[in-house]
C-alpha cells in the first residue's frame, strides 16, 4: 500500500498563510496521514521529485512578489534547466492567500499552479484564490476547497483498515511538551540578546543587538501623530546596505502586558523549562533559549497583542469547562461563525490577551503545554532604512510613525513594535534591539547621470533620504522629490535637511501640505502643475521614478497624474500613456513601494 504522506509548504508574510497551512496539518493527522508543515525556504527542494503529495498554501505581498520565506524556492523553481517531466510523479494542490484590492491578486499561487504543471505535476484540484476582501475573508474558498480536496487525498490514500477519521470533538496532542525545571536550578545561560558572533552576517536566526543611540520626536507635540526618527548604532556588525534597503527589527511585548497574561494563565513567570518536541523529527522553536524561563518565552516569543485567528478559537474550545463559553468558542471557529468573529475580533482590532480576558473560566484551563500551539510567535517588522552609510557610517536610521488609533474598544489600539520602540529612551542607559537588514523592492539606477523623480508622502520619504543622501555623497545633482503631509509647521520630515540640499543644488523639491489652506493639495497636484520639468527629465534624460507610501488613494491618483502628464506634454492618447507607463513598470524605470 502506498505511504500515506503529506507534505504541506507555505509563503506567508504575515503568518495568515502559516496558520493556514498548520490547519490542514492538523486536518491531515485527524486522517492519520504522516504529515510535515514547513517553510518553502526550510525545505530541502531537492527532495520535491521524491514527494508523493504535496498542498502549497503561499501569500501574494507587495507588488504581485512571492514572501520572504519562499523566495529561493522560487527562484529555483522558475530555473531554465529543471526537467519538463521532472515532478511527474507529484500530486498537488495550490492554495492561495490575496487581497483583491491589489492588481497582481494571488499572482504568486496562480503562477505556482502553472510551473508545477509545466514540470509535469498532476494537479488534484483547481488553485484555491482566498480573498481578504471577502465579507467572510479568505474562509469563504478555502472552507469549500479543503473539503474537495480531503475528498481527493482520501480517494487516493484511503485510510487503513480499522481506522476512523478521528473526531473533531477529540483534541490532537501539542506539538512540544513543556517540562519544568526545579525551582533551584541554576539560571539558563545566555539571552537571546547576545552579540552576534563575529563575522556572520547578521540574520533573522541570529540578528545584531543594535544599540540606540538617539530616539527624536519629528512632528510637532501639537500633531496627532508622533513620529520618530530612530537611529541605532551597528558599529562591528558586519552589516552593509544600499538606498532602498529595509532593516527587519524583532518587537517585544510590554512588561505589563506579559504580567497579565501570567497572572491570567496562573503561570509563575520565573519558572525555568525545556521544550520537548511531541513527535520525534519535530524541530524545536529557533529563537527560543533551552531552557528558557515563562517570562521570556511571553516576552520575546508569544506574539499576545496580535489579532486571533479562528485557529486560536478552535484549540481554546477544547479546554474549554464552561458550557457558555464553549459554546461561543465552538461558533467562532466554526464556517458559519466566520461573520460573528469578524465582528468581535477583526473590526475592533482585539488582541489575543483581550479575548484570553472574555473567556475567564477556559483560560484558567489552558495547559502551558499548548502555548505554543495556541498562539503564534513575535513577527519581525520591516522598515525602510532612512539614511545612507556613506553620510552616516556604522549607522542605521528610521523614519516611524507610532501606530495608535481607536476603535469601539475604549482602549486605544497600539502598534506593538512602533509602541515599543517609542518607549525606547538611550539617555536611561543602554537599550538595545534585535535587528538584521535585507534587500529591499527597490533600486536606484547605477549610472551617475540618471535622474531621479521620487515621490514619497509622510513617512515615504524614508527610502529617499537614505537614495539622496547616498547620491548627494557621490555628487549626483539630479534629484528630484515630491513631498506632502498635512501642514508644513508640523509634519514636514527633514526640512532643514531639504533645504539645505536645495540651496546647495543637489535637490529640486516639491512640497504639497494638504491642510494649509481651504483646497486640499496632493502630491499629485504638485506632479501635474510641474508636468513640463518631469516629461523633460522621463523623455530627455530617461529618468528612473519612484513611488513609496500609503496603499490607499495615493497610487492611483499619482499614476493617473504621471499619464496626464505623458498626454499633456507628450501627446499621447490616454490608451498610449497608459501603456507607456506599463512600459516603464516592466523595465524597472518605474519603481513602487505601498503599504497598506
Amino acid at each position: 500500500m502506498a505511504e500515506r504522506k503529506l507534505l504541506v509548504l507555505f509563503g506567508s508574510q504575515t503568518g495568515t498563510a502559516q496558520d493556514m497551512a498548520e490547519r490542514i496539518g492538523r486536518e491531515a493527522t485527524r486522517r492519520h496521514l504522516q504529515c510535515r508543515v514547513e517553510a518553502l525556504d526550510s525545505c530541502d527542494l531537492a527532495n520535491l521529485i521524491h514527494e508523493p503529495l504535496v498542498v502549497f498554501v503561499c501569500a501574494t505581498t507587495g507588488q504581485g512578489d512571492p514572501p520572504d520565506n519562499m523566495k529561493m524556492f522560487w527562484r529555483f523553481l522558475f530555473r531554465k534547466n529543471l526537467p519538463p517531466g521532472s515532478l511527474c510523479q507529484l500530486d498537488y494542490a495550490v492554495l492561495g492567500l490575496g487581497d483583491s484590492s491589489y492588481p497582481k491578486f494571488n499572482f504568486v499561487a496562480k503562477k505556482l499552479h502553472k510551473r508545477v504543471l509545466q514540470l509535469g505535476g498532476n494537479p488534484l484540484l483547481p488553485v484555491a484564490l482566498g480573498d481578504d476582501q471577502h465579507d467572510l475573508g479568505p474562509d469563504a474558498v478555502v472552507d469549500p476547497w479543503l473539503v474537495a480536496l480531503w475528498d481527493k487525498i482520501l480517494a487516493l490514500y484511503p485510510l487503513p483498515p480499522g481506522l476512523e477519521i478521528i473526531s473533531p470533538d477529540t483534541r490532537l496532542p501539542p506539538k512540544y511538551t513543556l517540562h519544568y525545571l526545579p525551582e533551584d536550578s541554576p539560571p539558563p545561560e545566555g539571552a537571546l540578546l547576545q552579540p552576534t558572533a563575529l563575522r556572520a552576517v547578521p540574520s533573522e536566526l541570529r540578528p545584531f543587538a543594535a544599540p540606540v543611540v538617539s530616539n527624536q520626536r519629528v512632528t510637532a507635540q501639537s500633531h496627532f501623530q508622533d513620529v520618530r526618527l530612530i537611529e541605532f548604532d551597528i558599529t562591528g556588525s558586519a552589516i552593509t546596505f544600499s538606498a532602498g534597503d529595509v532593516v527587519m527589527i524583532q518587537p517585544q511585548n510590554c512588561p505589563e502586558d506579559v504580567q497579565q497574561f501570567c497572572q491570567l494563565l496562573r503561570l509563575d513567570p520565573d519558572r525555568h523549562f525545556v521544550l520537548k518536541p511531541t513527535e520525534p523529527g519535530t524541530s524545536l522553536p529557533p529563537l527560543l533559549p533551552q531552557p528558557c524561563t515563562i517570562r521570556h518565552l511571553v516576552t520575546h516569543y508569544l506574539d499576545i497583542s496580535c489579532v486571533p485567528r479562528r485557529s486560536f478559537f478552535e484549540l481554546l474550545s477544547y479546554f474549554s469547562t464552561n458550557e457558555l463559553e464553549q459554546e461561543k468558542l465552538q461558533e467562532f471557529s466554526s464556517a458559519q461563525g466566520q461573520e460573528e468573529l469578524y465582528s468581535y475580533c477583526n473590526r475592533p482590532r482585539r488582541t489575543m490577551l483581550e479575548a484570553l480576558w472574555d473567556f475567564p473560566h477556559t483560560t484558567c484551563a489552558i495547559p502551558a503545554d499548548y502555548l505554543l500551539d495556541l498562539i503564534p510567535r513575535i513577527r519581525p517588522r520591516a522598515f525602510s532604512i532612512a539614511s545612507s552609510l556613506l553620510a552616516h557610517p556604522d549607522r542605521i536610521q528610521i523614519l516611524m510613525a507610532v501606530v495608535q488609533y481607536k476603535t469601539r474598544l475604549s482602549k486605544p489600539r497600539r502598534g506593538l513594535c512602533s509602541t515599543w520602540l517609542a518607549s525606547l529612551n538611550p539617555e536611561q542607559g543602554d537599550v538595545r534591539v534585535p535587528l538584521w537588514v535585507k534587500k529591499g523592492g527597490m533600486k536606484f539606477p547605477a549610472d551617475p547621470a540618471t535622474p531621479v523623480i521620487m515621490i514619497g508622502p509622510g513617512t515615504g520619504v524614508a527610502p529617499f533620504r537614505a537614495a539622496i543622501q547616498e547620491r548627494v555623497a557621490q555628487g549626483r545633482r539630479g534629484n528630484c522629490l515630491f513631498f506632502g503631509c498635512r501642514q508644513k509647521s508640523k509634519d514636514f520630515y527633514c526640512q532643514a535637511e531639504w533645504e539645505e540640499l536645495v540651496a546647495k543644488g543637489f535637490l529640486t523639491l516639491f512640497t504639497a501640505f494638504s491642510r494649509d489652506q481651504e483646497e486640499k493639495v496632493y502630491v499629485q497636484h504638485r506632479i501635474q502643475e510641474n508636468r513640463r520639468l518631469v516629461w523633460e527629465l522621463l523623455s530627455t534624460g530617461n529618468a528612473h521614478v519612484y513611488l513609496a507610501g500609503h496603499a490607499k488613494q495615493m497610487p492611483v491618483a499619482v499614476a493617473e497624474a504621471l499619464q496626464s502628464v505623458l498626454q499633456l506634454e507628450g501627446g499621447l492618447s490616454p490608451s498610449e500613456a497608459e501603456e507607456h507607463l506599463a512600459a516603464l513598470e516592466r523595465s524597472q524605470r518605474f519603481q513602487s513601494e505601498t503599504w497598506s
